[in-house]
Parts: structure tokens; C-alpha cells; sequence
């Protein structure tokens, strides 16, 4: 949800960037380092003066005012240093030294702080546009929806980040309420828009294809349409519309009246359902491939299973980041354990409870985004205006 749909770096670009820019902070102290160094020995027929009055400069470029001043703070002390192991205090370089470092100090500092101010600026700008992006792609999921009631909760692993390659919904149809969760393989802003396309597709179609196959396939149908477009295809005008790389994994659920759940999956991992303290997974019983891979397909374009979902059960929608969350000793991250563990959490509270589980696991370093939707059949009885007093037990958090 990139160039079309590409493989993101690999986490040691990251680190490799990271050392880098590691590397680019130390070179004001290590410029200061090696003036005490020429100085303090004979070498100290060297002029050095240009190169202290560097460092606030150099550190302005990496650092922000803080680092500025620290770098200023470290040449006027090596220059008070060296001018009194050197015994030059009254001659006339030294105090044009200082006030070089003066200026250019002041200077550093005021120029720092303002491109601070620009940048935190232009990422408040950028956070409210990611806001308002993600209230228009993943909208809220509605409390009370037919026979359920159902909340969702989305976490991006890349920081400051607001939407990803995580898709989900749930709409209210004549069909009964249909979902849909996904994941685009990559990252960025083409994983963005990836998402969009699926989920655009899915809420044209969920109104008016009455087999849920077809909704998916709508969806597939929408994904590849737009690869053409981007230019991912090869042959577009000879009809071979064939998505090189680049593929989502999604599944799509159907809850009717009665008491059961249709899901078709393409790829995806399966739902969780609880019921009665016991979780098992809703395995199809044809896999079939992503969306973007209708290729590989040799049977039929998808099946509906249909399982079993009567009221007090909760079934858990959810993308491949949760499962595959690792901790330190990159051991998985237990969902049906967690979900046997808060099974009398209500869908806040065990979202909630969820978040900090995954955080606490992860160390607060998710290596994908998370997004999940939990459902719950509502008690034989029970009206969507007059809710259980239990399920009202803490809805907010």
C-alpha cells in the first residue's frame, strides 16, 4: 500500500544510513581532537585556527542548535587550551581566532534553529495530510453493524508514520456485513496506493456482486488494471496484462443473519475464532494465491467456506505483522494465546490490551504494519441499541 510495487531495502540499508549519519555527527569533535592533538605536540607549526572555526558550521549541517553549541562549546575550549599551553595569549591571531569563532558560532546556531522550525514545520504539515489520508482510506470501523459489533485497530512499523501497506473494512450490506482485511507486499507510498485501489474496489463492488468470490476478484481485477496503468505490465497493448512482481494477500468475510461466517481467503492468514476459551483457525480448504497472482491459479477463481459463528463467539481479522512479530530472541508472537488470555476483554479493552502485548514483545520496534479487526456475534436477545452491560464494561479506554 513503489516503483511499482518493489521490494523495500532490506534493514541493513537502514543501518548502513544510520551509521553513516552517525559518522557525519562526530566529525566536528574529531576535527577539535586532532587541533588538540597538532597543537599539543610539534607539530603545532601548523595553523589550525581555520579548522576550529569550522566546527559549529560542519556540526550545523547534521545536528540541530544543541549540537551547535556543544561543537562551539569544544573549540573554545581547545582554543583557550592551546593558546595557554602555547603561551600565545596578546598576539593578534588569537583574538581574531575567537571572534571568527564568535560569529561563525552565532551564525550556525540562529541558521540550525531556523531550518529546526522549517522541517518540524513541514512534518506537522505532512502528519495532518497522513491524518487526514488514513480517515479517508481506513475509515473508522462502526461499533454496532447488524447482528455484530466490531472495532479495528491499525499500527505502522515505520515511525511517524500514519497509514502503510495494511488494508482493512466493514461495510453493512443487503448480503449481510462484509469485511475485508489485506497486506500489499512492500512499503511507501506505492504500498499506499495499492491499498486504495483494493479497498476502492471492494467498496464499489460489496453493494451490488451478491457472491463473495466475485467481490474479491473485483478487487484482483482493480489491483491489475491499475499495475497496467503504473506500467508494471508487459504487452498491455497485446492483451498480456501480467503483473511481473508486486502482489496483496486478503481475504474477504461475509456475516449473514444466521449463524455462521463465509470467508474466501487469497493468501492471507486465516481468522481466529473464540469460542468458549478455545481458538482455532478458519483454514480454507483450497488456498489460493493473492491478488495480482491470478496466474498461478489452476482451478476455479475462488471458493466461500463457510464456518460456524454463533453468538458469544469472537472472530479476529488480522495481517501477517502481528504473527510474525518477533522479540529479542526471535521468538513469534502468540495471538491465540493472547486472545485465550483476554477472551472477557471487551473489543477496546482487548484491542488495547493487544497493542501494548505486541509493543511489549517487540520492544516498540514492529518489523511490519499490524492491522486487525475484531468481531464479536452478539447474544441471542441482545439489540444493537441496548447492548450487554458486560460488553459495555470498559469500552473506553
Amino acid at each position: 500500500m513503489r516503483a511499482p510495487l518493489r521490494s523495500p531495502p532490506g534493514p541493513g540499508a537502514g543501518r548502513h544510513h544510520q551509521f553513516l549519519f552517525a559518522l557525519a555527527e562526530c566529525v566536528p569533535f574529531a576535527i577539535a581532537l586532532l587541533v588538540l592533538l597538532i597543537e599539543l605536540t610539534p607539530a603545532h607549526v601548523v595553523y589550525t585556527g581555520p579548522m576550529l572555526v569550522a566546527t559549529p558550521a560542519l556540526a550545523a549541517v547534521t545536528m540541530g542548535p544543541k549540537g551547535v553549541l556543544a561543537a562551539a562549546g569544544v573549540a573554545v575550549g581547545v582554543s583557550v587550551t592551546t593558546a595557554t599551553h602555547n603561551q600565545a595569549w596578546g598576539g593578534q591571531q588569537v583574538y581574531t581566532n575567537f571572534l571568527a569563532l564568535l560569529l561563525v558560532s552565532v551564525a550556525s546556531f540562529m541558521t540550525s534553529r531556523a531550518a529546526r522550525t522549517r522541517r518540524e514545520n513541514e512534518l506537522n504539515q505532512v502528519r495532518r495530510i497522513a491524518t487526514a489520508a488514513q480517515e479517508v482510506l481506513l475509515r473508522p470501523v462502526p461499533d454496532r453493524l447488524g447482528p455484530v459489533r466490531a472495532a479495528s485497530m491499525y499500527l505502522a512499523a515505520e515511525t511517524g508514520a500514519q497509514i502503510g501497506g495494511d488494508l482493512y473494512d466493514v461495510v453493512q450490506t443487503r448480503y449481510g456485513v462484509r469485511m475485508i482485511v489485506g497486506d500489499v507486499r512492500g512499503k511507501g507510498l506505492p504500498a499506499v496506493r495499492a491499498a486504495a485501489v483494493v479497498l476502492g474496489a471492494f467498496r464499489e463492488s460489496v453493494h451490488y456482486e451478491g457472491d463473495l468470490v466475485e467481490v474479491i476478484n473485483h478487487c484482483g481485477e482493480a489491483l491489475r488494471r491499475d499495475a497496467v496503468v503504473a506500467g508494471l505490465g508487459v504487452g498491455a497493448a497485446g492483451g498480456d496484462d501480467t503483473l511481473l512482481e508486486g502482489f496483496v494477500t486478503a481475504l474477504v468475510a461475509q456475516i449473514p443473519d444466521s449463524h455462521h461466517v463465509e470467508v474466501v481467503n487469497r493468501g492471507h492468514p486465516p481468522p481466529l475464532l473464540l469460542r468458549d476459551g478455545a481458538v482455532r483457525p478458519l483454514m480454507p480448504t483450497a488456498p489460493l494465491p493473492p491478488l495480482g497472482l491470478e496466474e498461478f491459479m489452476s482451478g476455479p477463481r475462488g471458493r466461500t467456506d463457510s464456518h460456524p459463528f454463533a453468538p458469544g463467539d469472537r472472530l479476529l481479522l488480522y495481517t501477517d505483522g502481528v504473527i510474525e512479530a518477533r522479540d529479542r530472541d526471535n521468538t513469534f508472537f502468540d495471538l491465540p494465546e493472547a486472545m485465550v488470555t483476554m477472551r472477557d476483554h471487551t473489543r477496546q479493552a482487548f484491542l488495547e490490551g493487544l497493542r501494548r502485548a505486541l509493543l511489549r514483545h517487540t520492544q516498540s520496534r514492529l518489523a511490519d504494519d499490524v492491522a486487525i479487526i475484531v468481531v464479536d456475534r452478539r447474544e441471542a436477545g441482545e439489540s444493537p441499541e441496548n447492548p450487554g452491560t458486560a460488553d459495555r464494561t470498559g469500552e473506553s479506554l
